[in-house]
């Protein structure tokens, strides 16, 4: 009796990691049809083919989604037959973050931001390496790789109670800003000796114009300017230029300073009022804001009302909005021209601004299970981001690995998460109800550091990320 031959399939292999392209005579093969991710690797790291030194994993991609199963099963699924040619991109196989160090705080972290030479406020230069953080003590204090503190903001100028940051960022290697419930944003100097092992910051400038908790802080280095969110209703656009930046209004800040006796004392650094202030007409928060990922013309915010809007920086006139029924707390905007957005709900959603609010769902992040806190996009690609959130985790997301679901609705798509970070000293450990006792309040990251985060558990922890999505 004959036996027939195993099915085969042709198969176009295309990678965009120059260092992995094959040949172009190699770049056609025909392969067996019920070969998987593993059998395919295998095929790649080959003598006849990449002839690596040592076996590299690698990924498959087909038609924008990771191939998990078979190719024969892969073209049952798209309805197609054996003698289709698939094209197949392999990239390396993620690798898992890893555990590296964890910053002890007297309080809750709100913010946490990183200095290194990948940074964008580095712009090249041979930064140090250097974490930032802010606590619901109202400090800011800056971290070197080993975890010895290094600074510490003096107590709050402006009051003679400390009150909570909610937000803060590197503005260069010498200078940083915070922000949070004393309703004025402060411009730090940065100094340190020549090794760097002791530094100190000092209040350079008082920027004034909001009159209510000021919930996020966004910055652009390559113009100086900065974008405010606040629970006054308005957006602000900053210079943290002494030369550039307008004179304060004096109203917003004659009643804020005093002594320790209750009198009117005199500020310690200058004032500054914004560039310019756009305001909603109801009045409803505005949650967060950030910059176009590539023009500084442009920025996106979201408020209470349930909007996310696209503002032109230069006339400071609405673009464009889209209507959601969701309330975020936290956006991202993304260099595949798509911006994130998340809070008060489990799920991360990818809008299109570009689209009409038929449409502006482009897909759905899903695997929290509390609300989403912060979110970063990757440093290296243009497909992937973090996540942090309530339930005490932080979230590695790879959007290629799409997977259909019913429940989004029609031309919904929905991507689950490649990996999940736990806070460390509860590895092991049933995670807390609802991330209660744990909850992540920030994450960033960053080419050089990783992924870093702080929360509710009085930790910075520093999870080494680079090439996690290769």
């Amino acid at each position: 009796m004959d036996i027939d031959p195993p099915a085969q399939v042709k198969v176009i292999f295309t990678t965009k990691e120059p260092d992995l392209l094959l040949p172009e005579s190699k770049q056609q093969l025909l392969v067996p049809a019920d070969v998987k991710r593993y059998g395919l690797s295998r095929i790649l790291n080959s003598e006849s083919m990449l002839n690596t030194s040592a076996p590299i994993p690698l990924d498959f991609i087909a038609n924008g989604t990771f191939l998990s199963t078979s190719i024969s099963e892969h073209l049952a699924a798209e309805g197609l037959s054996h003698e289709t040619t698939i094209t197949l991109e392999y990239a390396r196989s993620l690798v898992p973050p890893v555990y590296e160090a964890s910053f002890e705080h007297d309080d809750w972290v709100s913010a946490v931001d990183v200095l290194s030479p990948s940074a964008p406020v580095a712009a090249g230069a041979d930064a140090d390496e250097r974490v930032a953080s802010a606590s619901y003590d109202g400090l800011v204090r800056v971290w070197d790789r080993s975890g010895n503190l290094v600074a510490v903001s003096p107590p709050s100028v402006a009051s003679q109670y400390r009150k909570r940051l909610d937000t803060m960022k590197w503005l260069s290697p010498k200078q940083l800003v915070s922000a949070g419930l004393e309703e004025r944003i402060t411009v730090w100097d940065y100094d340190k000796t020549d090794d760097g092992s002791v530094g100190s910051l000092k209040p350079r400038l008082e920027l004034w114009g909001h009159d209510k908790r000021i919930h996020s802080l966004a910055v652009n280095a390559s113009t100086g300017r900065m974008l405010s969110s606040s629970e006054d209703g308005r957006l602000g656009l900053w210079s943290w230029s002494k030369q550039k930046a307008p004179p304060a209004d004096p109203e917003c800040f004659a009643f804020t300073h005093f002594s320790k006796k209750g009198q009117i004392a005199a500020p310690k650094s200058a004032q500054r009022g914004p560039l310019a202030m756009v305001k909603l007409n109801d009045d409803s928060p505005i949650s967060a804001a950030t910059f176009h990922h590539k023009d500084p013309t442009v920025a996106y915010w979201t408020s209470g009302d349930g909007t996310v809007r696209t503002i032109d920086l230069t006339t400071a006139k609405e673009v464009s909005r889209l209507a959601t029924q969701h309330q975020f707390s936290c956006l991202a905007a993304l260099p595949n021209s798509l911006v994130a957005a998340a809070g008060r709900l489990d799920n991360i959603v990818l809008l299109d601004p570009r689209e009409s609010t038929a449409t502006t769902t482009a897909m759905t992040l899903k695997g929290h299970v509390n609300w989403v806190s912060s979110l970063c996009p990757s440093p290296e690609n243009d497909y992937s981001l973090v996540s942090g959130s309530w339930d005490s985790t932080c979230r590695v997301w790879d959007l290629r690995r799409v997977d259909s679901d019913p429940s989004t609705g029609s031309g919904r798509r929905a991507i689950k998460p490649a990996y999940t970070i736990k806070r460390q000293w509860l590895e092991g450990k049933k995670l807390p109800e609802a991330g209660d006792g744990a909850k992540v309040l920030s994450v960033v990251w960053d080419k050089t550091w990783g992924i870093v985060s702080g929360g509710e558990d009085k930790k910075v922890q520093v999870n080494r990320g680079r090439n996690l999505l290769s």
